[in-house]
C-alpha cells in the first residue's frame, strides 16, 4: 500500500491574531507545521505535499527537502484543497493518501501507524482518526448508525441540538482510498453555514453510497487543534508535559517539572539536575551532574558534567565540567568557560575564552578576550575592546592577578603571573610576573572639609 500525504496549511488564522502564519508558530522549539509534517513521515509516503495559502513564503521556507508546497487561491474549506493537492498527485491504483491538518501538532506517528493498519485491515473507503471530547465545542461530531458504525461525520456549526451532545469528535485526518478520491471530493458541495466545501461531507457521500467507513480512536489530546493564543498554549504544556515526563523516565531529576521548559531538539545525560525556571533551547546539551537553575535561560550551548549554573542567560556558549555561572551572570555567542571555571555575580562574557580554573568572580566585563589558567579577574574590570571602529583582544595570562576597577584597554597583554593595580587604566602590554600600576598618586589635603563648609555658606 503506498500512502501520499497532503498536509492541509493553508487556513487563514485569523483567530491567532498574529503576523506568523498561524502553521509555523514555534511548539517546543519547532514550527507546529514540522510536528505534522514529522508525524506523516513516520508512516514512508511516497509522495508529500503541503496546501498553503499565497503569499505564504514563511511557510514554504521551512518545508523540509521532498515536500511539494501547492497553493489553494482561495480558502472554501478543506475539500477544496485537497482538490488543489490531487493536481500534483499522479495516483496508482494501489495507493492511497492520508490527509492532516498542520495545526494539530500533538497527533504522533504512531497514531498515523494504527490508523493505516485499521485501513489496510478492514479495506474501508475512509478511515478516519476520531476521540471522545468532554467539551467537543468547535469539533466536527462522529455519528453513527444503530450498530456502532460511523454514518456521517457533521461539523459543528452545522450540528443539530441532539448532535451536539455527541461527544466523540472528528480530528480532521483521514486516509481515502486513492481510487475513489478524485471521483468523490469533486462531489461535495457548499450548502452549509460556513459555504464551504468540507471534507466530512466527502465521508458522508461514501457512506451513503455502501462504502465501507472505519474510525480509529485516539485520546483527545492528540486532535487538539491550534486555532487561538490560548490554544497554543495549550499545546504546548502538554509538549512539555511529554518531554520532561520523557526525560526524567531516562534519569534527569526535576525539581517541578510544571516549570522547566525543554524545545525538543535539547539533549540532556542521565544524572542532571533541573530547578524551576529553566529554559533550555535550540542545540543545546547538558551533561550528567550538571545542575541548572534557579531560573536559567539556555540557547544554543554546551554545558559540561558537574557545571553549576543558576539566575543566568547563555547563548551559544560552551561551559567546561565543573565550571561555575551565576547568579547574574550573561554569556553570550563565543564565551568558553574551561574545566572548573567561574564567571559569578553580574558577570558578562562575550566571545572570550576562560581558561581552566580561572575566575571572573563579580561585576566585570570580559569582551573579545583570553584569560589564561588559573587567572582571577578582580571586581569591576572590563576590557574596553573597542575603539569606535574595530574590536580588539585582550590577553590574560595564566596565573595573572588582576586587580579590582582596572580597565584593559585593547589591543593589549597581561602577561603570565603578572599583576595589575587596582583602579589601573591598563594601555601597555604588561611582562610577565611584573605589575602593571596606571593612577595618580594619591593626596590628602587637610582642613578641606571645613573650607568647604565655609565656601557653600557664603555663597
Amino acid at each position: 500500500m503506498a500512502i501520499r500525504a497532503v498536509v492541509l496549511g493553508a487556513g487563514e488564522g485569523s483567530r491567532m491574531k498574529s503576523i506568523l502564519p498561524k502553521v509555523i508558530h514555534p511548539v517546543a522549539g519547532r514550527p507546529m507545521i514540522e510536528w505534522v509534517l514529522n508525524a506523516a513521515a513516520s508512516l514512508d509516503p511516497v509522495q508529500t505535499v503541503v496546501v498553503v495559502k499565497p503569499d505564504a513564503d514563511q511557510v514554504v521556507a521551512m518545508l523540509p527537502d521532498g515536500a511539494t508546497p501547492v497553493v489553494q487561491p482561495k480558502q472554501l474549506g478543506t475539500a477544496h484543497a485537497l482538490q488543489y493537492a490531487l493536481k500534483v498527485i499522479p495516483l496508482g491504483a494501489e495507493d492511497h493518501v492520508l490527509v492532516v491538518p498542520a495545526d494539530t501538532p500533538l497527533i504522533t506517528g504512531d497514531t498515523l501507524s494504527e490508523m493505516a493498519k485499521l485501513h489496510r485491515r478492514t479495506g474501508a473507503a475512509v478511515t478516519c482518526v476520531t476521540a471522545n471530547m468532554e467539551d467537543p465545542t468547535g469539533y466536527g461530531r462522529v455519528v453513527r448508525d444503530g450498530w456502532g458504525r460511523v454514518e456521517r461525520i457533521v461539523e459543528h456549526a452545522d450540528t443539530t441540538t441532539h448532535e451536539r451532545e455527541i461527544n466523540e469528535i472528528n480530528g480532521g485526518v483521514y486516509m481515502f482510498d486513492g481510487s475513489l478520491i478524485r471521483d468523490f471530493v469533486a462531489r461535495v458541495e457548499r450548502d452549509n453555514v460556513q459555504g464551504e466545501y468540507y471534507l466530512p461531507d466527502m465521508v458522508a457521500i461514501l457512506g451513503a453510497e455502501g462504502y465501507g467507513i472505519s474510525a480509529y480512536r485516539t485520546d483527545a489530546e492528540e486532535l487538539s487543534g491550534v486555532n487561538t493564543q490560548d490554544q497554543l498554549a495549550g499545546v504546548a504544556a502538554i509538549f512539555r508535559h511529554r518531554i520532561n515526563r520523557a526525560w526524567m523516565r531516562d534519569g534527569v531529576w526535576m525539581q517541578d517539572p510544571g516549570r522547566v521548559y525543554i524545545d525538543a531538539s535539547v539533549r540532556l545525560e542521565a544524572g542532571v539536575r533541573i530547578l524551576p525556571g529553566v529554559h533550555l533551547e535550540g542545540s543545546t546539551s547538558v551533561a550528567g551532574g550538571a545542575e541548572l537553575g534557579p531560573d536559567c535561560f539556555i540557547r544554543d550551548s554546551r554545558i559540561g558534567s558537574g557545571a553549576r549554573i543558576w539566575y543566568s542567560v547563555l547563548r551559544d556558549v560552551s561551559v567546561g565540567v565543573d565550571a561555575e555561572v551565576g547568579p547574574f551572570a550573561s554569556l553570550r555567542p563565543g564565551a568558553e568557560l574551561g574545566d572548573g571555571a567561574k564567571a559569578g555575580t553580574f558577570v558578562e562574557v562575550k566571545n572570550s575564552v576562560v581558561g581552566a580554573r580561572a575566575k571572573v568572580p563579580h561585576l566585570s566585563y570580559v569582551g573579545d578576550a583570553e584569560v589564561g589558567e588559573e587567572a582571577n579577574v578582580g571586581a569591576g574590570t572590563i576590557t574596553a575592546n573597542y575603539d569606535g571602529y574595530d574590536k580588539h583582544r585582550t590577553r590574560i595570562g595564566s596565573r595573572a592577578q588582576i586587580g579590582s576597577n582596572t580597565v584593559l584597554v585593547a589591543p593589549v597583554e597581561v602577561g603570565s603571573e603578572a599583576y595589575t593595580g587596582a583602579g589601573s587604566a591598563i594601555t601597555r602590554d604588561v611582562p610577565d610576573g611584573a605589575l602593571g600600576v596606571e593612577r595618580a598618586s594619591q593626596r590628602e589635603i587637610p582642613g578641606y572639609a571645613e573650607r568647604r563648609k565655609a565656601r557653600h555658606e557664603a555663597e
